[in-house]
């Protein structure tokens, strides 16, 4: 009895030391992450992956899409700057890209087999986990808008062809003749069947002053696909994906691999239940997974904390970001950083 009575003190001492270094472990971990913490808001955008090496672009070439990159991005930076939502900023940015020729996505969209275009986009809010996509769209001139509006506007997460045209209608969107997707340097592409298929897409993530994420993906899908072929843009988890638990991720490249890898959601994944930080994650989907399965292209990404990356294993990818701490830049070929 008399042991038992000097156990117990020796029992509530420990207890209560092991119960302040638990505390403390917690505070810490706390402090840490706010010491972090955290861009205040941070935005990044891709213009598509492929053989974009230093020698097959022209100086004024290089100036137009470096000049487009800017202009898109600043478009979204100020969006954000001023308080704006990461969707607001994700959907705007990609309508620039859409409504320039240069990018394959909207105005610029590369040709099928038949000579159409046909366009898909997708788009996700990483507050909710709401979502919304469209897919062969040919008359929406801003297919990302259209994804918007599904998401927000129909109990749906993906509309088609001319259903989702005529909801796009009747959403009040800008609905255009075929032609206006013409442009003769996608029209050439076509004529000349390249050796290698044109890949490309538009895409846009972001960090918002709320702790919200967003991302967004737009494209006109491969040079000379046929049979109504559909790649990973608008498919959720694929090449788009956003969570506030973890981060919003926009893919471009061989969309074939990126569906079957789930790519973006596999990102996030490994952020979720790895631990992984977002550029470990990022590396290992798209530098080692990819690679191992054949599958070329890149993805952008944001963290929760606004932190930014943009992996590649291409010969370049068209992309910038910019952050709330003044660091900001636009890039082409796999040696810039």
């Amino acid at each position: 009895m008399k042991a038992f009575k000097i156990l117990i003190p020796i029992l509530v001492s420990s207890t209560l030391i092991l119960f302040s270094c638990s505390n403390r472990s917690n505070f810490q971990s706390k402090k840490e992450v706010q010491e972090i913490k955290k861009q205040e808001w941070a935005i990044v955008i891709h213009g598509g992956a492929g053989a974009m090496a230093k020698d097959k672009m022209t100086p004024d070439m290089d100036k137009q899409y470096r000049d487009a990159l800017s202009d898109a991005l600043n478009t979204g930076k100020k969006i954000l700057e001023d308080g704006g939502s990461a969707l607001d900023a994700v959907e705007k940015t990609i309508n620039r890209m859409e409504d320039n020729p240069l990018f394959n996505a909207g105005k610029g969209a590369v040709f099928t087999h038949d000579g159409k275009n046909e366009l898909d986009a997708a788009i996700m809010d990483g507050s909710n986990l709401a979502a919304g996509s469209v897919v062969c769209v040919t008359d929406i001139k801003n297919p990302i808008s259209a994804a918007r509006k599904v998401m927000t506007n129909s109990p749906h997460v993906m509309l088609s062809g001319a259903g989702a045209s005529q909801f796009a209608k009747e959403q009040g969107l800008e609905i255009v003749p075929s032609s206006y997707f013409y442009t003769e340097r996608r029209f050439k592409e076509l004529q000349e069947i390249l050796k290698n298929e044109k890949m490309g897409t538009v895409g846009c993530c972001a960090f918002d002053k709320n702790g919200n994420l967003a991302a967004g993906t737009s494209t006109g899908g491969m040079s000379n696909k046929k049979y109504n072929r559909i790649g990973d843009a608008p498919i959720i988890g694929a090449g788009t994906y956003a969570n506030n638990s973890t981060c919003a991720v926009s893919a471009t490249g061989h969309g074939e691999y990126f569906i079957r890898w789930t790519v973006a959601h596999d990102i996030s994944a490994l952020i979720e239940y790895k631990g992984l930080s977002l550029k470990e994650a990022s590396d290992l989907v798209v530098m080692d997974k990819l690679v191992k399965a054949g599958g070329s292209g890149g993805v952008i990404c944001v963290d929760k904390l606004g932190n930014v990356a943009m992996p590649f294993n291409s010969e370049g990818m068209f992309r910038g970001f910019a952050t709330a701490d003044g660091k900001a830049g636009v890039y082409i070929y796999k040696d810039e950083k």
